[in-house]
């Protein structure tokens, strides 16, 4: 377990770490709202760009699964400051990738630290702030990931189409550096105390023998599988479908990212009072909008409707399984259980993608969202199942 180091909550090195989540999450999720761009100059399909986001989430995976053996007891802060330089580094593989080869490198290269920064998030914000103000700091944290989801589609969208999607992914190298300093400035020394037994990836799989951890991974599993094997191919269904212009697609994305902010910010309330009825009832409404999203008229007005009822409930699910995971676990379980967390969400957003792909250059648009539809109703069955354990205290 690590030391606490201070009894004063760091805001500042709070406010870092959420610009960190915030670069990151923009970078993982830009190739949405520029996918046909970057298929366009890189002469392959739709599908195949949407791998991009695949093997970010492939290589997060593995590097959350085995980062508490190979840190060891390595100070956090420059554990977390590597994490920041090398998504900077991914953001110039990117910009200057000659094939898709070298941008899967520079992908790959992301998902360790996205692996990396998420696994470690719970556990450091823990250590920078008195108890009481943990869900507070933990919120501020969620709120980095809910702006970036507001902030990066949309203006990834308008950058891509005045300076091309290589200009848009540079971006992210300047704020990475900024983070980097901004970190050096605000974060402690987070030393962690020695342990007897070295970590090791078995301590992961050791909370699996948990029945409320295994069926609420398994939702966790479900619910973000079905959310990116829709989102991962929102732009082309926006720009093949609707027929919507770069301006428009533009404001859906922005649409969207407000009202996931403030989905965010507005269920703080629920997730002390009603946590399983959100993890319940949320993925049934996404369920609801993945279908309407194919069988609905297809105009402007409806897709606006459906975009934002997606946002609001959408953006706030990994909040909501993060507080879930916090008020599961004990303290001294929250690192390698954020691990746990990091992998089997990575994992899904993996198989959402790649799957999503698939059906989308085989079969189109609407079996690729009727398979979201299909994954979002196991997903709640799932969460109505982990309920039930945690009311039996199984």
């Amino acid at each position: 377990m690590e030391t606490n180091i201070e009894k004063k909550s760091l805001w500042s090195a709070v406010w870092a770490m959420t610009l960190s989540a915030f670069v990151l999450i923009a970078s993982e999720f830009m190739p949405v709202s520029l996918l046909t761009l970057m298929a366009q100059e890189l002469e392959i399909s739709n599908g195949y760009v949407g791998q991009t986001i695949s093997i970010s989430g492939l290589f997060a995976f593995f590097t959350s699964i085995f980062l508490t053996s190979f840190i060891g007891n390595i100070n956090r802060k420059k554990v977390l400051q590597f994490f920041t330089l090398l998504m900077a580094i991914s953001g110039l593989f990117v910009t200057f990738a000659p094939n898709i080869y070298i941008l899967l490198v520079g992908r790959a290269l992301l998902g360790i630290a996205i692996g990396g920064f998420w696994s470690m998030s719970a556990s450091t914000i823990i250590r920078l702030v008195k108890k009481d103000d943990v869900p507070k700091a933990l919120n501020i944290l969620n709120g980095g990931n809910a702006l970036a989801t507001m902030i990066a589609a949309p203006l990834g969208s308008y950058l891509g189409g005045i300076i091309g999607w290589r200009g848009a992914f540079f971006i992210i190298v300047p704020i990475a550096l900024i983070t980097f300093f901004w970190q050096s400035r605000s974060l402690p020394s987070l030393e962690v105390k020695k342990k007897d037994k070295k970590s090791s990836v078995f301590d992961l799989f050791f909370l699996l023998k948990k029945k409320i951890v295994i069926f609420g991974m398994i939702s966790v599993t479900f619910c973000f599988m079905g959310q990116f094997a829709l989102f991962s191919y929102i732009r082309p269904y926006l720009e093949d479908v609707i027929k919507v212009d770069y301006q428009e697609l533009s404001i859906l994305l922005f649409v969207m990212g407000i009202f996931g902010f403030l989905g965010v910010f507005l269920i703080g309330k629920l997730l002390k009072k009603r946590l399983y009825s959100l993890l319940i009832f949320s993925p049934f409404m996404m369920m609801f909008v993945s279908i309407c999203f194919v069988f609905v008229e297809h105009n402007f007005i409806n897709i606006f409707v459906l975009i934002s009822i997606w946002g609001f409930i959408g953006t706030p699910l990994a909040a909501v399984w993060w507080t879930w995971l916090s008020k599961t676990l004990l303290e001294d379980e929250i690192e390698i259980g954020g691990g746990l967390m990091v992998a089997v969400i990575q994992l899904s957003i993996t198989f959402g993608a790649f799957f999503g792909g698939v059906l989308f250059d085989s079969f189109g648009y609407e079996l690729t969202f009727l398979f979201s539809t299909l994954i979002f109703f196991f997903t709640s069955i799932f969460s109505f199942m982990t309920r039930n354990i945690y009311k039996n205290g199984i």
